[in-house]
Protein backbone atom coordinates (compact mmCIF):
# COMPACT_ATOMS: atom_id res chain seq x y z
CA UNK A 1 0.00 0.00 0.00
CA UNK A 2 1.56 2.93 -1.29
CA UNK A 3 1.22 6.18 1.31
CA UNK A 4 1.91 9.82 -0.15
CA UNK A 5 4.16 11.90 1.08
CA UNK A 6 1.36 14.35 2.54
CA UNK A 7 -0.17 11.57 4.81
CA UNK A 8 2.97 10.90 5.85
CA UNK A 9 3.26 14.38 7.12
CA UNK A 10 0.05 14.00 8.77
CA UNK A 11 0.70 10.56 11.12
CA UNK A 12 4.15 11.41 11.93
CA UNK A 13 5.65 14.11 14.27
CA UNK A 14 8.21 16.44 13.11
CA UNK A 15 11.06 14.76 13.95
CA UNK A 16 9.99 11.35 12.51
CA UNK A 17 8.84 13.19 9.20
CA UNK A 18 12.07 14.50 8.60
CA UNK A 19 13.60 11.32 9.12
CA UNK A 20 11.17 9.59 6.64
CA UNK A 21 12.13 12.24 4.40
CA UNK A 22 15.65 11.39 4.23
CA UNK A 23 14.72 7.78 2.48
CA UNK A 24 12.80 9.20 -0.29
CA UNK A 25 14.56 9.86 -3.16
CA UNK A 26 16.64 13.18 -3.74
CA UNK A 27 17.41 12.96 -0.36
CA UNK A 28 18.59 9.52 0.18
CA UNK A 29 21.33 9.81 -2.76
CA UNK A 30 23.04 12.58 -0.69
CA UNK A 31 23.25 10.29 2.99
CA UNK A 32 27.06 8.97 3.05
CA UNK A 33 27.07 5.74 4.26
CA UNK A 34 28.17 6.68 8.39
CA UNK A 35 24.37 8.91 8.31
CA UNK A 36 22.46 6.33 6.51
CA UNK A 37 23.23 3.75 9.21
CA UNK A 38 22.49 6.47 11.99
CA UNK A 39 19.21 7.03 9.87
CA UNK A 40 17.95 3.35 9.78
CA UNK A 41 18.90 3.01 13.19
CA UNK A 42 16.85 6.00 14.06
CA UNK A 43 14.06 4.87 12.41
CA UNK A 44 13.77 1.18 13.17
CA UNK A 45 14.11 2.49 17.15
CA UNK A 46 10.77 4.96 16.32
CA UNK A 47 9.12 2.11 14.69
CA UNK A 48 9.97 -0.39 16.93
CA UNK A 49 8.27 2.17 19.41
CA UNK A 50 5.16 2.68 17.12
CA UNK A 51 5.04 -1.23 17.09
CA UNK A 52 4.70 -1.66 21.17
CA UNK A 53 2.41 1.59 21.18
CA UNK A 54 -0.05 -0.54 18.96
CA UNK A 55 0.33 -3.77 20.72
CA UNK A 56 -0.86 -2.52 24.07
CA UNK A 57 -3.70 0.07 22.18
CA UNK A 58 -4.82 -3.36 20.89
CA UNK A 59 -4.35 -4.84 24.71
CA UNK A 60 -6.43 -2.01 26.10
CA UNK A 61 -9.22 -1.88 23.46
CA UNK A 62 -9.97 -5.71 24.28
CA UNK A 63 -9.53 -5.36 27.52
CA UNK A 64 -6.43 -6.88 28.64
CA UNK A 65 -4.72 -4.20 30.39
CA UNK A 66 -5.60 -0.74 32.02
CA UNK A 67 -5.43 1.92 30.40
CA UNK A 68 -2.20 4.56 30.23
CA UNK A 69 -3.55 7.36 29.38
CA UNK A 70 -6.30 9.92 30.35
CA UNK A 71 -8.98 7.42 28.70
CA UNK A 72 -8.67 4.31 27.00
CA UNK A 73 -7.48 3.68 23.17
CA UNK A 74 -10.27 3.46 21.03
CA UNK A 75 -8.55 2.44 17.89
CA UNK A 76 -5.32 1.99 16.93
CA UNK A 77 -5.73 2.93 13.60
CA UNK A 78 -3.63 6.34 13.44
CA UNK A 79 -0.85 3.66 15.30
CA UNK A 80 -0.17 1.13 12.71
CA UNK A 81 -0.37 3.96 9.88
CA UNK A 82 2.58 5.37 11.43
CA UNK A 83 4.36 2.06 12.07
CA UNK A 84 3.47 1.16 8.60
CA UNK A 85 5.13 4.77 6.93
CA UNK A 86 8.13 3.96 9.27
CA UNK A 87 8.44 0.50 8.17
CA UNK A 88 7.89 1.39 3.97
CA UNK A 89 11.03 4.19 4.85
CA UNK A 90 13.01 1.27 6.96
CA UNK A 91 12.57 -0.64 3.34
CA UNK A 92 13.58 1.86 1.50
CA UNK A 93 17.17 2.89 3.22
CA UNK A 94 17.78 -0.99 3.74
CA UNK A 95 17.63 -1.61 0.20
CA UNK A 96 19.72 1.43 -0.46
CA UNK A 97 22.24 0.45 1.85
CA UNK A 98 21.96 -3.29 0.48
CA UNK A 99 22.21 -1.79 -3.08
CA UNK A 100 25.72 0.25 -2.24
CA UNK A 101 27.55 -2.83 -0.46
CA UNK A 102 26.58 -4.78 -3.41
CA UNK A 103 28.11 -2.05 -5.91
CA UNK A 104 31.28 -1.76 -3.86
CA UNK A 105 32.12 -5.79 -4.02
CA UNK A 106 31.37 -5.43 -7.95
CA UNK A 107 34.01 -2.76 -7.98
CA UNK A 108 36.25 -4.26 -5.62
CA UNK A 109 36.00 -7.45 -7.60
CA UNK A 110 36.25 -5.49 -11.17
CA UNK A 111 39.56 -4.09 -9.62
CA UNK A 112 41.02 -7.06 -8.61
CA UNK A 113 40.40 -8.97 -12.05
CA UNK A 114 42.38 -5.78 -13.18
CA UNK A 115 45.31 -5.79 -11.46
CA UNK A 116 45.21 -9.55 -11.91
CA UNK A 117 45.45 -9.13 -15.79
CA UNK A 118 47.92 -6.44 -15.01
CA UNK A 119 50.42 -8.73 -13.42
CA UNK A 120 49.56 -11.59 -15.99
CA UNK A 121 50.66 -9.20 -18.69
CA UNK A 122 53.91 -8.12 -16.54
CA UNK A 123 54.83 -11.52 -16.59
CA UNK A 124 57.86 -12.91 -18.52
CA UNK A 125 56.59 -15.50 -20.87
CA UNK A 126 56.35 -19.36 -20.74
CA UNK A 127 59.88 -20.91 -21.32
CA UNK A 128 60.18 -22.22 -25.36
CA UNK A 129 62.39 -25.38 -26.57
CA UNK A 130 65.27 -23.07 -28.77
CA UNK A 131 65.02 -25.81 -31.39
CA UNK A 132 62.46 -26.55 -34.32
CA UNK A 133 62.39 -30.24 -33.98
CA UNK A 134 59.44 -31.82 -32.48
CA UNK A 135 59.74 -34.00 -29.25
CA UNK A 136 58.52 -37.70 -29.52
CA UNK A 137 55.14 -36.57 -28.37
CA UNK A 138 52.52 -38.97 -26.83
CA UNK A 139 52.28 -42.44 -27.27
CA UNK A 140 50.05 -44.34 -29.89
CA UNK A 141 46.96 -46.05 -28.88
CA UNK A 142 46.40 -48.98 -30.37
CA UNK A 143 42.79 -49.33 -31.30
CA UNK A 144 40.35 -51.29 -29.61
CA UNK A 145 37.49 -52.27 -32.46
CA UNK A 146 37.58 -55.69 -34.02
CA UNK A 147 39.33 -56.05 -37.19
CA UNK A 148 36.75 -56.66 -39.93
CA UNK A 149 37.52 -59.53 -41.68
CA UNK A 150 34.40 -58.44 -44.62
CA UNK A 151 32.64 -55.86 -45.88
CA UNK A 152 29.60 -55.23 -44.23
CA UNK A 153 28.12 -54.52 -48.01
CA UNK A 154 29.36 -57.60 -49.26
CA UNK A 155 27.39 -59.42 -46.38
CA UNK A 156 24.32 -57.96 -47.78
CA UNK A 157 24.55 -59.14 -51.12
CA UNK A 158 26.02 -62.49 -50.81
CA UNK A 159 22.92 -63.26 -48.01
CA UNK A 160 20.37 -61.27 -51.04
CA UNK A 161 22.00 -64.06 -53.82
CA UNK A 162 21.23 -66.96 -51.66
CA UNK A 163 17.69 -66.24 -50.88
CA UNK A 164 17.08 -65.74 -54.52
CA UNK A 165 18.60 -68.71 -55.28
CA UNK A 166 16.63 -70.77 -52.35
CA UNK A 167 13.76 -68.85 -53.91
CA UNK A 168 14.19 -70.65 -57.44
CA UNK A 169 14.55 -73.72 -55.93
CA UNK A 170 11.29 -73.84 -54.01
CA UNK A 171 9.31 -73.17 -57.46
Amino acid sequence: MAISRKDEARLLDKDEAALVEKSHHPEIGSLDDKALADTIKRIRERRDRAREIGQRQRREMRGKAKPQGAKPAGDNLGTKHKMAVLAQALKRLNSEQTRRRELSARQATASGMQRAMELKAAASAPKRPSSKTADKGMKAKPSKKNEQITDPREVGRVSQQIKKAQAKRDR
